[in-house]
C-alpha cells in the first residue's frame, strides 16, 4: 500500500495511505455541498479518518446570529463522538482555497487527539491538498493536566 510518510519538528511520526488521504478528501468535498453558507457563501467540508478506518464528515452550518454557527470540523468529530468513536488519524478540511481550522476548532481537535503531530489535510474544491501538524496550526492549546 502506498504509504505517505507525516513528519512533525524533524520526527516522522507515523504513515497515512494515500488511498486514505483521497478517501477523506473525497468525503470532505462530498459533505461540503450540503454546506448551510447563506450568509457568508463560505461551504466547508471536513472528514475525520478514526484509527479503526471509519469515515465522519461534516459541513458548515451557519445561523443570523452567527455564535450560534457550526464548522464543519466540530460537526464531523461530534458525529464520530456521537457513534462511539474519539480516537482519530487524520482530518481533511475542504474549501475553496485550503483555509485552516478556526481557533475553536483548533481547540476541538485537540480535545480528542492531543498529538501536536495530527495531521491535518487543508484541501481546496479541485482536489489539491497539502498537510499541516496541528501543533503548526495550534502550538499553545488549552490543557488541564
Amino acid at each position: 500500500m502506498d504509504r505517505r510518510l507525516i513528519s512533525f519538528n524533524g520526527r516522522i511520526k507515523f504513515m497515512i495511505a494515500e488511498k486514505e488521504i483521497k478517501e477523506l478528501v473525497k468525503a470532505a468535498t462530498k459533505t461540503r455541498k450540503n454546506a448551510y453558507a447563506p450568509y457568508s457563501e463560505f461551504k466547508v467540508g471536513a472528514a475525520v479518518l478514526s484509527i479503526d478506518g471509519r469515515v465522519f464528515s461534516g459541513c458548515n452550518v451557519e445561523n443570523a446570529a452567527y455564535s450560534p454557527s457550526v464548522c464543519a470540523e466540530r460537526i464531523a468529530i461530534g458525529n464520530a463522538v456521537s457513534q462511539g468513536v474519539k480516537k482519530f488519524k487524520a482530518l481533511a478540511v475542504v474549501s475553496e482555497n485550503q483555509s485552516t481550522p478556526c481557533g475553536v476548532c483548533r481547540q476541538v481537535i485537540f480535545e480528542f487527539v492531543k498529538d501536536r503531530g495530527f495531521p491535518v489535510l487543508l484541501a481546496d474544491v479541485k482536489g489539491d491538498y497539502k498537510v499541516v501538524m496541528l501543533g503548526e496550526l495550534f502550538p499553545s492549546p488549552f490543557e488541564l493536566k
